[in-house]
């Protein structure tokens, strides 16, 4: 319910306007709650006690004219709208009056107090967008490059790509498993393309069913559908020049598609219900897990949208395929966990970094920040247990199936004879001295094949005796550090 303070020293039309505004109904219940004053003095003590939504303020009063008295009831009442009234005409007065920071300025008499209606709903409703907007806002302030973690050749080679997609305001198409991060690398493209903080408004198209998508994506006015009792501006709108971010776009409906395709066409769209042509000022990123090349050659996706969205495709590789950042982003994420929880778990011994590199991740980053946050929870000092992680023997993925094309394939041979079955550590001697030999001794591109972290690799080298590149197998190799 929305409070709305009425102001006028005609207690006639002061006890018309409560009785209009307060018989006005949404969703079965009172939409508004009147609070009302006859003179400059008790509308502020109103104003001060009621803490309104919208006052609508008489220009004449008894003690005070309202134009005096605006500054003091903003002051009061923090974002509510003001509307001023007045039964003079006065262009000079109207002018003061906006400048001064009401919201509209409007003469009486009044043909019908619904003529109040429309000019109220849209003091809420431009509210509320300033509401979002400073919302946003402060969320969008936290997100920085900085938070986007690791240092493999395909993280530098995306941030690259993200500072040539901050120079211009094309569509992006960000791509990538569930749990990357994708929403979190949209957001930094939306703070560094612009100077100063705008709005950047996000929907995930496959938690909101179809008939309430359109409304949420464009919007609707009032009577539109069953329910709809108010307009309501949709995210395209709530966007103005900032980002509109469409998260799991591959899960839209083909009826959704074609109408966004046309919009992303047209740069214009409507209300449903409504016929008056908006401008799409704001800037579209869009989001999948899904392969809309697929997508398309199996007709679930349209092509042409498809067209439309792919201006700059940007692919976030899986966590499984980046092993060496996990060591960076789980320091990262200690330390907003930490202060989430109210816990100071800092160390992390060796044997649980390990395995912490080890695990398939088939959740990613999310999956990695879900499992810290259960061990730092149940940790019972500053150390992380590796007894509170997963353990090593799950199942790997479909999609942690595909081999890469760097990935060292190494098959044990068919044999009868027990005794010449390798050791573990007879087998683990080889392979990574085979790994080293493929790589002619880069301990990076090394530790990208056998996926295991540089201290890791390290220690092997070392207890292999492999530093000096005896290979066994027969293969000499110079061991290298990373160029």
């Amino acid at each position: 319910m929305e409070t709305l303070l009425i102001v006028d020293d005609d207690v006639s039309l002061l006890e018309t306007l409560k009785m209009h505004f307060e018989e006005i109904e949404h969703d079965g219940q009172p939409r508004y709650q009147v609070a009302t004053a006859t003179s400059a003095a008790a509308g502020l003590r109103a104003a001060q006690d009621s803490m309104p939504s919208v006052v609508i303020l008489d220009m004449m009063l008894p003690d005070r004219t309202g134009l005096e008295i605006i500054e003091e009831m903003k002051g009061l009442c923090g974002d509510a709208r003001i509307i001023l009234v007045t039964a003079y005409h006065d262009m000079e007065t109207t002018i003061r009056a906006m400048k001064a920071g009401a919201f509209d300025y409007i003469h009486k008499p009044f043909p019908d107090p619904a003529a109040l209606d429309l000019v109220v709903e849209r003091a809420l409703e431009y509210r509320q967008l300033s509401r979002r907007a400073d919302e946003v806002n402060r969320e969008n302030a936290a997100v920085r490059l900085g938070d986007i973690v690791g240092t493999s050749p395909s993280m530098q080679q995306l941030v690259k790509e993200i500072g040539k997609v901050t120079g211009s305001h094309a569509t992006v198409l960000i791509t990538g498993e569930s749990g990357t991060g994708k929403e979190l690398i949209a957001r930094v493209i939306h703070n560094y393309s612009y100077d100063e903080p705008r709005p950047f408004i996000g929907i995930n198209c496959s938690a909101i069913v179809d008939t309430l998508l359109e409304s949420e994506l464009f919007g609707h006015e009032k009577g539109a559908f069953t329910g709809a009792t108010a307009g309501k501006p949709g995210k395209f709108e709530l966007a103005e020049e900032g980002t509109v971010f469409l998260d799991e776009i591959g899960d839209m409906s083909m009826m959704l598609q074609a109408k966004l395709l046309r919009v992303l066409q047209e740069r214009e769209f409507e209300r449903v219900g409504g016929v008056k042509r908006i401008k799409l000022r704001a800037r579209v990123i869009a989001a999948t897990h899904r392969n809309l090349s697929e997508e398309v050659e199996n007709l679930r996706f349209r092509e042409d949208l498809y067209q439309r969205l792919k201006v700059i495709t940007l692919l976030i590789p899986p966590l499984r395929e980046r092993r060496e950042d996990i060591q960076l982003l789980v320091k990262h994420l200690l330390e907003r966990i930490n202060e989430k929880v109210h816990k100071r778990v800092t160390r992390v011994p060796t044997e649980v970094m390990e395995r912490l590199t080890r695990l398939p991740w088939r959740g990613n980053v999310r999956e990695l920040e879900n499992v810290l946050t259960r061990a730092v929870v149940l940790a019972p000092g500053d150390v992380l247990r590796g007894d509170d992680l997963p353990t090593l023997d799950i199942p790997p993925s479909p999609e942690s199936g595909r081999v890469a094309s760097n990935t060292l394939m190494f098959t044990a041979p068919a044999v009868d004879d027990a005794s010449l079955i390798p050791t573990l550590e007879e087998a683990e001697r080889m392979l990574i001295a085979r790994a080293m030999a493929v790589t002619k001794g880069h301990k990076g591109r090394t530790c990208q094949i056998l996926k295991i972290s540089r201290p890791t690799l390290e220690r092997k080298l070392q207890k292999y005796n492999l530093s000096q590149g005896q290979n066994p197998l027969g293969h000499g190799f110079t061991v290298k550090d990373d160029p």
